[in-house]
């Protein structure tokens, strides 16, 4: 049946909505796709219906060609079997939390392995039941701290998340690869371009993890990439520790006067007016004083050295310390701690402290892989207004690990030595995790295997962002005038446009209409009879169907107007050459 725009709920806005960053979230708005009903939160009207809907089929016809068949889970889940696996703690403010009329603790869920664990406990109990491949396409909540760009980063998005199950090690292989392989097929099928890099696990567990990242200035995560084939996201970077340099003939390590110098910048100009060489940043070794507060509630200070040349990168704090929330101490830290001795920390001072034995500060102290055995460095001296030189790591100091929190640089060498690095934006629209024998373990997931000995199932984890994919799309596909929708998720196949004020127009457009339903187009057919021209085809352009047909003045003649919305072109050609172009 044709669609008509008098009777279809579709209101468009002619202003930008205030608020909305990028242009997927301010077209999807003004074309009546979607409508905010809180921060991160959006209503969906028909419009926005159809196209998630397209997107939708695309990935469950690759999940069937995988061998994956779909069930679906309630958002609303008991607190039980997040609180068994650890997440119910590790997910910590991201999760929606509330109770029921009893006091029963339940969560809106982020992600659903736990529901799929004890599905397939409750119904499988032999290696014969496997491999087997569920998934769903469902709701997801997180209480995400500055939801923004509309549907890229929300509070309620839809997600497809599949989960594998196996006996063996060998068998999870096999799932993961065909996840992985329906997964590149349905971003070609939707025209999104995408790497894929390795990737941090996180609350989510489990060994092989990789991002599928859709390259754009606007995304939210950074990846590096090599000409060699290397690619990360910088949270999963590994920096490539160096050899260990001989120091035998090392000078010793020197405390030197160095007033005023609190930050690298100062530091290194006052090193170079009284050192006897050229300083650099990359010289001085900073020493970064940070806060942990660990699942149970209780704080532990760290403090960890980087060269002085890089910065804290935030994300790849969280991820080195994570499940621990990571913030910047506090000047309370300091007063509470007298030989944090601020703007010039280090890990060595002359009282003679041997890291690992009694620190330098009392502290527990991490250093950056760059601070390997034999580096010199230039270093605050927990000394008020004093630093020292040639303080030498494995020398004068021992660290009590290694940490990765430093910012990752172009030119940095890829630790598969496949050549040097290139950071890129980019956003995630798919994920990959070997998720490994976690959540079977935590909630008893076992079969029998063919020896009948029961053995722990081996589980896979895949997700796909569903209303972010809709989103990227939206944000590859538009001009100054409106959306411009691929004709594979576009919410209709051609958009009629009757234009003219004779009853005419309204009777070729009527027809034509009526000749594309049957010929198996889906019809937007704008019969509104006293909105003006203009008016219809800004709607037409807002709403970005990319054909559109237009019909007006020229209709007594058998004449009409087609519009390619992705290529720019307008033809004015017969109705019965239009129909027949649509249609082939």
């Amino acid at each position: 049946m044709v669609t008509r725009l008098s009777k279809f709920f579709l209101r468009t806005l002619r202003e930008d909505p205030a608020g909305a960053e990028v242009a997927s979230h301010r077209l999807l708005i003004r074309a009546g796709y979607i409508r905010p009903q809180a921060a991160g939160i959006f209503a969906w009207l028909p419009l926005g219906l159809k196209v998630k809907a397209k997107i939708e089929t695309v990935i469950r016809e690759e999940m069937a060609a995988a061998g994956a068949q779909e069930v679906h889970f309630p958002a609303l889940m008991p607190r039980e079997a997040y609180q068994a696996t650890g997440r119910w703690d590790e997910y910590g403010d991201l999760l929606f939390r509330l109770q029921d009329r009893k006091g029963g603790d339940y969560l809106l869920a982020p992600t659903h392995e736990e529901a799929f664990t004890l599905l397939v406990k409750d119904l499988y109990s032999s290696y014969k039941d496997l491999p087997l491949t569920l998934f769903q396409i469902q709701d997801k909540y997180r209480d995400e701290a500055r939801p923004r760009a509309g549907l890229l980063r929300g509070r309620e998005f839809t997600m497809k998340d599949a989960y594998s199950f196996d006996a063996s090690d060998a068998g999870l292989d096999v799932s993961y690869m065909a996840q992985r392989d329906a997964y590149e097929r349905i971003f070609q099928r939707l025209g999104l371009e995408y790497a894929i890099v390795q990737a941090d696990a996180g609350a989510m567990g489990g060994s092989r993890s990789e991002e599928f990242l859709h390259p754009t200035p606007v995304g939210e995560d950074t990846f590096v990439r090599s000409e060699g084939g290397y690619a990360a996201n910088v949270e999963a970077f590994t920096t490539a520790i160096p050899d260990a340099l001989p120091y035998d003939d090392a000078p010793a390590a020197t405390v030197f006067d160095s007033p005023d110098t609190p930050t690298i910048e100062t530091l290194v100009a006052h090193s170079n007016a009284v050192l006897d060489r050229d300083v650099t940043a990359a010289d001085t070794l900073k020493n970064v004083v940070l806060a942990l507060t660990h699942l149970d509630g209780t704080r532990e200070l760290v403090v960890v050295g980087i060269p002085g040349d890089r910065e804290v990168d935030d994300k790849r704090a969280e991820v080195a310390f994570a499940p621990a929330e990571v913030s910047t101490a506090t000047p309370e830290d300091f007063e509470a701690n007298p030989l944090l001795v601020k703007g010039y920390i280090g890990p060595w001072s002359p009282t003679g402290a041997v890291l690992g034995e009694e620190s330098a500060t009392g502290i527990r102290y991490l250093v950056d892989p760059r601070v390997s055995e034999g580096t010199s460095w230039i270093t605050g001296a927990n000394l008020d207004q004093k630093h020292a030189y040639s303080v030498v790591a494995g020398r004068d100091f021992e660290a009590d690990g290694i940490v990765e929190i430093a910012n990752v640089r172009d030119g940095d060498p890829a630790p598969d030595g496949s050549g040097p690095v290139s950071l890129a934006r980019g956003m995630e629209i798919g994920h990959v995790f070997q998720l490994g024998r976690k959540y079977a373990e935590a909630l008893g997931l076992k079969v029998l295997d063919e020896n009948g000995k029961l053995v722990t199932v081996t589980m896979g984890s895949y997700g796909i962002g569903v209303t972010r994919i809709l989103a990227i799309i939206a944000e590859l596909n538009n001009d100054d005038k409106g959306l411009i929708w691929p004709a594979s998720v576009s919410p209709f196949d051609v958009h009629v446009v009757a234009a003219g004020r004779d009853q005419i127009a309204y009777d070729v457009a009527e027809q034509a209409s009526a000749d594309l339903e049957a010929a198996g187009l889906d019809v937007l057919y704008d019969d509104r009879p006293k909105v003006s021209p203009g008016v219809k085809f800004g709607d037409a352009e807002l709403v970005g169907v990319p054909r559109v047909l237009v019909v007006g003045r020229g209709a007594a003649d058998g004449q009409v107007e087609l519009w390619n919305r992705r290529t720019g072109e307008r033809d004015s050609l017969s109705l019965a050459e239009a129909i027949e172009k649509l249609t082939r």
